[in-house]
């Protein structure tokens, strides 16, 4: 019997296993808490390298032995409540030194500022935001008098602001411009450090698609008429919170490895849908009705509702309401 079946057997049977205990609301399990004990994998092939050089089953005995350890020890370590919001955020409360150009001495950047006018035609106006940016944290906390405003503490990169408008539709597209090289995108780590503070005008009715690789936004939206919030993320820490100025919110977010908390009001019923893979999943207030699905208890009578859709992989994702 090739024992290397047998190990892949057991990690997908122990992956298995606490996906399904998770999604019966037996178990919580924080993926997040067991990542960091990856080279265990490394250190279980290096024991049956040396040990079966020979075709001795020695080594593959030896590794699935460590292996059932090592799996009960995660099994374990997942259930503990994380002492952070997300797989790698830890590192901001901890002193530790890293050798990358992310330092935060705002004194090094470079202030810009962009801004739209607002005019009083364009009350009934419809406005769609387009945001992208990658290593670039986004704030949205204050209201102007202005269609748009984003103050921008620059490191690294280039930012541009463009509007089209119809007669219905007022369209901002304001985005960090990609290095490229030979004609493709180049990100690097060192594109990081860029600080934006963007403000906008509560008037119109908003529709919101933020896109970024890696990087922060938090939003403040209680101020604002938001249909649709749309955000496409990879490496990233989204902080968003909805108001409850119009009947219907729908948020969609989709992400690769990110932390991802939203607040709702407790006024406005709350649906949530979630695609989510290897998430770890918090929705505090709601109520599991069918696979996928979670509900807030008045989602059925509130005269608000926000839908939320969550499709995400390795991701941390926290929905509470205010």
């Amino acid at each position: 019997m090739k024992y290397e079946r047998i190990i892949w057997g057991v990690l997908l049977l122990f992956v298995g296993g606490i996906l399904l205990l998770e999604n019966l609301n037996i178990i919580e399990f924080y993926w997040r808490n067991v990542w960091g004990f990856w080279p265990i994998f490394l250190i279980i092939g290096g024991i049956n390298l040396l040990l079966n050089r020979n075709g001795s089953q020695t080594g593959s005995i030896v590794s699935l032995a460590v292996l059932i350890i090592a799996l009960a020890f995660l099994f374990v370590r997942g259930q503990e409540k994380p002492q952070y919001g997300s797989w790698w955020w830890g590192l901001k409360d901890k002193n530790i030194e890293a050798d990358i150009d992310w330092d935060n001495d705002t004194s090094h950047l470079e202030g810009l500022k962009f801004s739209e006018v607002y005019h009083p035609l364009d009350s009934n106006k419809k406005a769609i935001l387009n945001l992208s940016g990658g290593g670039t944290s986004f704030t949205l906390k204050e209201t102007t008098d202005s269609l748009f405003e984003a103050k921008v503490h620059k490191k690294r990169g280039n930012f541009s602001l463009t509007k089209t408008t119809t007669d219905t539709t007022n369209t901002l597209t304001f985005k960090m411009n990609d290095k490229r090289k030979n004609g493709k995108n180049n990100w690097s780590f060192n594109t990081g450090g860029n600080e934006v503070d963007v403000r906008l005008n509560t008037a119109p009715l908003w529709t919101m698609n933020l896109s970024m690789g890696a990087g922060e936004l938090d939003f403040d939206l209680t101020p604002y008429k938001v249909r649709t919030l749309n955000f496409d993320g990879g490496a990233a820490d989204l902080k968003i919170k909805i108001g409850e100025l119009i009947p219907i919110t729908d948020v969609n977010v989709k992400t690769g490895v990110a932390n991802v908390e939203i607040k709702v009001p407790q006024g406005s019923g709350c649906r949530i849908k979630t695609h989510t893979g290897l998430a770890s999943k918090d929705f505090k207030g709601f109520v599991k009705k069918e696979d996928g699905y979670y509900e807030t208890p008045n989602y059925q009578g509130s005269k608000n509702k926000v839908f939320i859709k969550l499709d995400g992989g390795l991701s941390n994702f926290e929905v509470d309401t205010y």
